[in-house]
């Protein structure tokens, strides 16, 4: 018996693992048979602390401090069936201490497993229980501190302003906080695990996939993440909201390597406000403010780009007949309705292509992309006869005053690329027409 336990006693020592054989003795009452020194550490005690092997269980846990444990054991003897289960030990004074989640102060948590035996002992059936244990305190502090930091990365992702989308290496939605959800339309549990391509305007989709494995091969992240793309003529980005709506957006997107696998993580803003700013700025940068048409610069540059090929185009310009006396005898707000009413008539010119603008002051310009000398002048001699008539429909904001106009017409001339030529030529032409008593078109 004795050689046997020194053996057993051998054997334990030299595992990593808490160890023990307990048995029951004449009484019945619980005895240690042997453990080794892991096993000294779940009930807290020294080795030179313990009586001869066989130990009473209580020499070890004393008072019946763990009832549990002591239950587990006789119901593992009653059953003849294996046990696993998890338990706190306090530990004895001096000994160094890790607070874990969900265990006492001053506790160690581990991880029991008993299983039961049967031996010959001079001939003599008898009944044990191998016991292992593991302690899982620093496991288990270690999985606390993980959950803490999840849960903080979760808020602080969730109460997020800005939209955060996270896929994985197929372009598969992985991460979808609050913020996207709200831009985009769609619960997270909606979108987990769906291509990304989901959030992206369908004509932009069917390149999105090439447009990740560039960005994947791409060596230098840190200078993208740097420079996100920004809303502009030359690089807008878009998604597609769960309606169909198409979202102007700012992104900017790092790319992640965990344990080899990589990881797209794209923070996305709206900019839907600031999109409309844009075009609102741009739009009043080409645009006259008090009829709305476009002003001289957006006319100087659309037929700068006409003669910048081969086609025909001609142009008129045109000037209010006394408009001086309209100002003067009826007042300011008189004469910008009486400007307002032009800027209507002009834009009712039967032209494709055409674009009517306002040139500055009561000076009015039109553009005529294909349209020969001849035809020029009759629709500049049109629109001149519908001025003097009054002949189109107006809510005049004043009492009606009737005006006339003076138009010069000029055709581009073979070869001819100057738009600042070309204006001049028509101008000398309008100055021929009101030298000829207005009310006239005069061709250049």
């Amino acid at each position: 018996m004795s050689d046997r336990l020194n053996q057993s006693q051998d054997f334990e020592d030299g595992i990593a693992v808490a160890v023990a054989i307990i048995g029951r003795d004449a009484r019945g009452e619980l005895a240690v048979t042997a453990c080794n020194d892991h096993f000294f550490r779940i009930s807290g005690g020294a080795r030179a602390e313990m009586p001869v092997f066989p130990a009473a269980f209580d020499a070890l846990f004393p008072g019946g401090a763990q009832p549990g444990f002591r239950a587990k054991l006789q119901e593992c003897f009653r059953s003849g069936a294996s046990q696993e289960f998890e338990q706190a030990f306090p530990q004895a004074p001096g000994q160094a201490s890790e607070q874990a989640c969900g265990r006492p102060e001053g506790a160690r948590r581990w991880r029991l497993t008993l299983k039961p035996f049967r031996h010959a002992d001079g001939g003599a059936a008898v009944s044990e229980i191998l016991v292992t244990g593991v302690d899982i305190t620093a496991k288990l502090h270690l999985a606390h501190e993980l959950e803490v930091s999840t849960s903080r990365f979760r808020a602080v992702v969730d109460s997020a302003y800005d939209a955060i989308v996270t896929i994985d290496e197929q372009r598969n939605i992985t991460l979808f906080n609050r913020a996207a959800e709200n831009l985009f339309g769609y619960a997270s549990a909606e979108v987990i695990g769906q291509p990304i391509e989901t959030l992206l305007p369908e004509k932009f989709r069917a390149r999105h996939p090439q447009h990740v494995r560039q960005f994947a091969d791409s060596v230098q992240m840190s200078l993208r993440s740097l420079s996100p793309p920004r809303m502009d003529e030359s690089n807008s980005v878009y998604g597609r909201h769960r309606d169909g709506t198409i979202i102007p957006v700012e992104i900017s997107i790092s790319k992640i390597n965990v344990d080899g696998v990589t990881e797209f993580t794209a923070v996305i803003r709206d900019i839907t406000d600031r999109a409309r700013l844009i075009d609102l700025l741009k739009k009043q940068a080409v645009t006259d403010a008090l009829t709305g048409l476009p002003n001289r610069r957006e006319f100087l540059d659309f037929v700068d780009k006409v003669l910048g090929t081969d086609d025909i185009v001609s142009v008129f310009i045109l000037d209010i007949d006394f408009f001086k006396k309209i100002n003067d005898g009826f007042g300011h707000d008189v004469g910008d309705e009486v400007l307002r009413v032009l800027a209507k008539a002009g834009m009712s010119i039967a032209h494709e292509s055409k674009l009517f603008a306002r040139w500055g002051g009561e000076e009015f310009v039109a553009a005529l992309p294909g349209a020969d000398a001849g035809l020029a002048r009759s629709i500049a001699e049109r629109l001149r006869q519908r001025v003097a008539q009054q002949d189109f429909e107006h809510a005049w904001r004043v009492e009606p005053v009737p005006f006339t106009v003076s138009i010069g017409v000029v055709t581009r001339e073979a070869g001819e690329s100057d738009v600042d030529t070309l204006m001049r030529r028509a101008d000398r032409a309008l100055y021929r027409a009101k030298a000829s008593g207005r009310n006239r078109v005069e061709v250049g």
